[in-house]
């Protein structure tokens, strides 16, 4: 059965795209720390707190392939890599602070022991 034959509306299609990148662990943070500018992997890895070096990496290679984010190589010397916003990736950042200000207003936190 389909959720219209249950009475319910169907899950939005654009929606849950949003939400197959948005909703992976770290994604959301790493493109809010992008959102002040260029970071290396190492200052990243400074801003999102708790994130390790291969997850740190697989999201960045995610966050490249949706189109959200670029990697950019300075040939150097040294070699540097920075990782920076695209345009679509820019423009999701209110999306970000709406839905953060919303988490802030309506969410509570619960204490787990």
């Amino acid at each position: 059965m389909t959720e219209q034959e249950h009475g319910g509306p169907a899950c939005d299609a654009a929606i849950s795209l949003a939400f197959s990148v948005l909703g992976k662990r770290w994604n959301g943070m790493i493109l809010d720390a992008l959102s002040s500018g260029p970071l290396s992997f190492v200052s990243l890895k400074r801003t999102v707190t708790g994130i390790s070096d291969a997850v740190l990496s697989d999201r960045l290679s995610e966050l490249a392939e949706t189109g959200l984010v670029t990697r950019d190589v300075d040939a150097g010397p040294p070699v540097a890599v920075s990782y920076a916003l695209t345009p679509q990736g820019e423009r999701l950042i209110p999306v970000l602070q709406q839905l953060g200000a919303w988490a802030s207003e309506n969410l509570t936190v619960s204490e787990r022991a």
